[in-house]
């Protein structure tokens, strides 16, 4: 199970928020890329980056500090946040970046979707973010009428690489992982997930790796990381099998 260590880039600064909103952060350095080659350094075998300004505008607002980052480290990247158009995508996936997570424009613009999975086969991952069982788009601004499920049986034809599986509610607030609802969605869904959402120390790690056999395939977690409630390599050793 990969222990997927994130990086949320806000006005050019490495971030957290708590429950996604904008006007709550934490800012834990002025220099993401130095940020990503301290987890490389630690052993983490992928790493997860999110443009947060882009997620909002609907643009990539933080492509230069992206580009650091790639040149930065050697391990796989994934991407999120404001990518809706072929272009941009392209524009992604030339400077380095191995997966780009699409999220609103699942719900949004479905035919982009699908041209995305045709052309970028086994490098599209999903990004489901829940809010009381709904799903939630446009940087976790908008909740939509669709749960996790609805939205997912719509690209029953198009699989994806993997789908980040986010509870909003958990998310940056270190209270536990949201484990029996990743794990139901996971088995109803029947594709590879990656758990997201307030993974507090290593208990939560090791409930997630208790349970992987369902289909989880990685962890992302951020704040715990940062905070200093959870050791990467530590984490990483205890989930080799």
């Amino acid at each position: 199970m990969l222990i997927i260590p994130a990086i949320d880039i806000k006005d050019g600064n490495c971030v957290r928020l708590r429950q996604g909103k904008m006007e709550d952060e934490t800012i834990f350095s002025n220099f993401p890329h130095d940020i990503a080659k301290k987890w490389e350094n630690a052993g983490a075998e992928r790493i997860h980056l999110v443009d947060l300004n882009g997620a909002v505008k609907g643009s990539q607002i933080n492509s230069r500090i992206i580009k650091k980052i790639v040149s930065s480290v050697s391990v796989p990247l994934q991407l999120g946040g404001g990518i809706r158009d072929m272009e941009a995508l392209k524009a992604y996936f030339d400077m380095g970046i191995s997966y780009v997570i699409l999220g609103t424009v699942l719900y949004k613009n479905p035919e982009f979707v699908f041209e995305a999975c045709r052309k970028y086969k086994n490098k599209i991952i999903f990004g489901i973010d829940s809010h009381s069982g709904k799903v939630a788009v446009e940087g976790w601004l908008e909740k939509t009428a669709f749960s996790p499920m609805d939205l997912i049986r719509k690209y029953d034809k198009f699989k994806p690489a993997a789908v980040v599986y986010t509870d909003i509610e958990k998310d940056g607030m270190q209270s536990g992982a949201n484990i029996n609802g990743t794990v139901d969605f996971a088995k109803k869904s029947g594709l590879p997930v990656i758990a997201s959402g307030g993974i507090t120390n290593m208990d939560d790690i090791m409930k997630f790796y208790d349970v992987r056999l369902n289909g989880i395939i990685g962890v992302i977690t951020g704040r715990a990381l940062y905070e200093g409630t959870l050791d990467l390599k530590t984490a990483i050793c205890m989930t080799k099998e």
